[in-house]
Order: structure tokens, then sequence, then C-alpha cells
């Protein structure tokens, strides 16, 4: 992990790379060859990151609100129904659009009849800085839900975006922590978003209490500390 300012070219290398937010890629011409060639530029200070296998880079900042970025899974709140699709708060800037037919196996006469105020679990399709991002609630691949779509019962937690980049590490100790202790349904959205559900409001709670002592932009509490808080609270 190393620190970047804006403007820093990023070495950021791979066969399917996929840029998060603080990185953008620019063409480059070379003055001795006359080419253009592709590279990473960094767009805000912060420490540059990588998923294990390099495919993935970020730069990670105390940014309070969600920039969005292209594949990035995010959990919004339905806030308006327009004509065929819908207006969604996914706590950016603007909010988002979502077609009514975004959606596995939806048609014209067969979609979802979401209601403002429901959550949603969806995949960012488009994120530029010119045009309102776009929502789809499908696996890009599969083309299969894949567990996006409406997130019925359970409750929603806020907390920093640094934490939702950090549970999607398989090494971070807390969901498997929380799996270990509590029948647990979980939805990460990057844009400092967990949706959470268990089988009853005690359960719910106390997950949403180590939630937050976990969190570093709050208590910042390590294993021992959060699983001493679940086993006596």
């Amino acid at each position: 992990m190393s620190i970047v300012l804006p403007g820093e070219r990023v070495p950021a290398q791979h066969v399917n790379l996929k840029l998060g937010p603080g990185l953008l890629q620019a063409s480059n011409v070379s003055s001795s060859t006359n080419r253009t060639s592709p590279s990473i530029f960094a767009t805000r200070a912060g420490s540059l990151n990588h998923s294990a296998n390099g495919s993935k880079w970020w730069v990670e900042n105390n940014a309070r609100r969600y920039v969005p970025a292209a594949q990035e899974s995010v959990i919004g709140v339905v806030v308006q129904k327009q004509g065929e699709g819908f207006r969604v708060d996914i706590g950016s800037a603007h909010s988002a659009n979502l077609d009514g037919l975004a959606f596995e196996g939806a048609t014209k006469r067969n979609k979802p009849n979401l209601k403002v105020g429901s959550l949603i679990y969806a995949r960012v399709s488009l994120a530029h800085k010119d045009m309102e991002p776009e929502l789809e609630c499908f696996d890009a691949q599969s083309r299969k839900a894949e567990g996006f779509g409406e997130l019925k019962g359970g409750f929603l937690v806020r907390c920093s975006l640094r934490l939702c980049r950090q549970l999607l590490d398989p090494k971070h100790f807390l969901l498997p922590l929380l799996g270990s202790l509590f029948p647990l349904e979980i939805a990460v959205g990057l844009n400092g978003r967990l949706w959470i559900n268990s089988q009853d409001a005690k359960c719910i709670i106390a997950i949403a209490r180590a939630i937050e002592a976990a969190d570093p932009d709050a208590q910042g509490m390590g294993e021992d500390d959060v699983r001493t808080l679940l086993e006596h609270p």
C-alpha cells in the first residue's frame, strides 16, 4: 500500500483490470514514438489499494460521500417512480436510474413492483462524472440475479466506506465471527450501507452493534474486543 496524490501515475496492470474510486484511465502520447498508450492516474489523494490478484485497484481515503464506480455493488432506496423505471438514492451526489427491465427475467408485462422506500441491492452499470449513475439488478456475466434485487425485511446499517471495502476481504474477521455466532444474511454495499437479517430483532441489534464497534471510523474495535462485546453485551 502506498500514498498517491491527484495526477500521479499508478502502476495498475492486469488483463481484466477494473478501476475503482479515485482512479482514471487516460491516453498518454509518447513523444518518442508518437503513439498513444493508456495510463492510470489518481484523481484524489489517499492510499492506493488493489485486490489479491491485482485485477481491481482503487484509492482509499476518508471521504464521506460515495462516488459511484462501474461494477460496484450498492444498496439503494427507491425515492421515485418514473416512467418505466425508478430513481434510487445510493448516497452519491446524484440519484441513480434503475430501469424496470434491469432485473432477471423482467419483461414489459412482468416487472418488479417496487414502492417508494423499497431497498434494493444493485450493481452500478454506468458511472460517469457528467452523467447520472445507472443501476442493474443482475450479474453482468450470467445475467442472473445472483442475490441482486429487492431486499425484504431485515435492517439497514450505515457505516464508513472504508469498512464496506474491508468486509469484502475474506481475511477480515468480522463477517466470519458474526456468522459463527448468529444465523446471518448480509448484503454489503460499497456505498456505506449494509443490509442485515437474522432470526429475531435481538440478533439483528447485536449484529448492528458489532458492525458499529468494528468500524474504523467509529470505535475501531479488533476481533477480541468485538467478541467480548457480543458475548457480554
